[in-house]
């Protein structure tokens, strides 16, 4: 089998810049080959502090590059379906960050494309990789907690609590702004990953602050939520009940409580500077306390980074490359954010409606 690098586009120089960019750098397969900035002198400046051969600013410029067999995009979510759509079609190989696309229509189209195009995909859901989340679902698998009788979701963080934090495409519902989008889109991915898919869904949306500066100090409207309110009811009757907000100054961070008639699970983390760093899990059998459980050294990072998202990232990267290896998409891909996106889809649905929302069957989706 062919082990050679791969060559490695990355597209945002945000998010790309602090995670994707030393995340690709220490993965032993790949070589970031190329940066897209759309203003030509930022890209040029990124691409040499960063010792990147080609600068671009345009996607076709990107794909264009011989070097380049694969990209990932780290963009805000409105420009990912139209970036993502020109990777695929041009054959190339695609990391995309979530919230997937701005609606499921779009994220179906590019999961049929990658498919026709036979290129290897994945999203970011880098949850699904971090070591206490690994010992949970592990935990889970074998039984501990019996038949589920209730699962808590709490991810109380301040990360838009500030009110002059400036406005921007996340003060915005059209552009994929909000905190559905940010934090309950890896919340429907890892809800189907520990307890199955989701039968029914009721939402209510809230946006505490309404309104921002501008980066004139001018003052602008922000429709896009903070703070969402979700009651999900699992394919096996189980209620979930999902409280995320982005808004609460000293949130209790992010919690799973499950809790069944063998015994009860509980997953958390108070820190609000890092939402990997800080995961502890506990465990009580029926009638005893809880205690903390030791996560097993087989599934400890192999390096931790001061940013705590570049090490499950780079165990995402690597489940790419291997798909890339195969020739087959592993999980999670363009399928799983296909199903977190149907979820945003029809929690926006439900909020507006005011009801409960029943999900189709995500097996006989047209995929």
């Amino acid at each position: 089998m062919d082990q050679q690098n791969i060559g490695v586009a990355v597209v945002g120089t945000g998010f790309g810049q602090k995670v994707h960019i030393p995340g690709f750098q220490a993965h032993h397969r790949t070589q970031v080959v190329a940066i897209y900035h759309r203003d030509r002198d930022k890209a040029t400046a990124i691409a040499q502090s960063h010792n990147i051969p080609y600068a671009c600013q345009s996607i076709a410029e990107v794909v264009s590059l011989p070097e380049v067999q694969a990209v990932s995009i780290a963009t805000p979510p409105f420009l990912h379906y139209e970036m993502a759509k020109s990777v695929l079609q041009a054959g190339k190989h695609l990391l995309l960050e979530k919230p997937t696309t701005l609606a499921v229509t779009e994220a179906q189209e590019l999961h049929q494309l990658a498919q026709a195009n036979r290129a290897v995909n994945a999203l970011d859901f880098e949850f699904r990789f971090v070591p206490a989340w690994q010992r949970f679902a592990e935990l889970l698998s074998e039984g501990y907690v019996g038949n589920k009788r209730l699962v808590k979701i709490d991810w109380l963080v301040s990360s838009r609590a500030d009110a002059s934090r400036p406005w921007n495409w996340y003060s915005q519902k059209e552009k994929g702004g909000g905190a559905l989008g940010a934090l309950a889109s890896h919340t429907f991915d890892y809800v189907s990953w520990l307890f199955g898919s989701v039968q029914r869904l009721f939402a209510h949306l809230n946006t505490a602050i309404s309104l921002r500066p501008d980066n004139t100090g001018k003052m602008k409207p922000v429709d896009a939520d903070d703070t969402c309110l979700l009651i999900l009811e699992l394919a096996d009757g189980t209620p979930c009940n999902v409280c995320i907000s982005a808004s609460t100054f000293q949130g209790r961070g992010h919690w799973i409580e499950v809790y069944g008639d063998r015994g009860t699970l509980v997953l958390g983390s108070e820190n609000q500077k890092d939402y990997v760093h800080g995961f502890r899990l506990w465990a009580a059998p029926v009638g005893e306390s809880l205690t903390e459980i030791e996560i097993p050294q087989r599934l400890d990072f192999p390096q931790t980074y001061p940013d705590g998202r570049i090490a499950p990232f780079i165990r995402v990267v690597d489940r790419w490359v291997q798909g890339i290896d195969v020739g087959e998409s592993l999980t999670p891909s363009l399928k799983e954010g296909v199903y977190s996106q149907l979820l945003m889809d029809l929690s926006h649905i439900s909020h507006n409606s005011g009801s409960w929302v029943d999900v189709p069957d995500f097996t006989n989706m047209q995929l």
